[in-house]
């Protein structure tokens, strides 16, 4: 089965930025809309961006839009979620996620996903 290797998250201070990548090895995503979550200590796993199989179409959370953008380079089999303006109460693990079936809508419910990275770690400090 496709394995997802999140990379590229770190410490930065308020205000700065990350990108984040999701290599799907093993298998292609292709064909799949691909997401991003995100979890904290006191909260479940909540959804962060998803973007289509052709990479066309997006949607956000309401804590991401204008912050965040979800991109896709199915040459390279990677989705990236670019950060900017980040604030403290991004702090967590983040986690890319592949859409369970092909040529699926966006969804933003952890049960629509059906492959999950290990989660890359995000801390926003001062």
């Amino acid at each position: 089965q496709v394995q997802l290797v999140e990379s590229g998250g770190g410490w930065v201070q308020p205000g700065g930025s990350l990108r984040l990548s999701c290599v799907a090895l093993r298998r292609t995503i292709i064909s799949f809309g691909m997401a991003w979550f995100r979890q904290t200590p006191d909260n479940e796993r909540e959804f962060v961006a998803w973007i289509a199989w052709g990479g066309l179409a997006s949607h956000y959370s309401d804590f991401a839009k204008g912050r965040f953008t979800i991109s896709r380079d199915n040459d390279k089999n990677t989705v990236y979620l670019e950060m900017n303006n980040l604030k403290p109460e991004d702090t967590g693990t983040y986690y890319c996620a592949r859409r369970r079936d092909e040529i699926r809508g966006a969804s933003i419910r952890t049960e629509d996903y059906d492959a999950w990275g290990q989660g890359t770690p995000v801390i926003v400090s001062s």
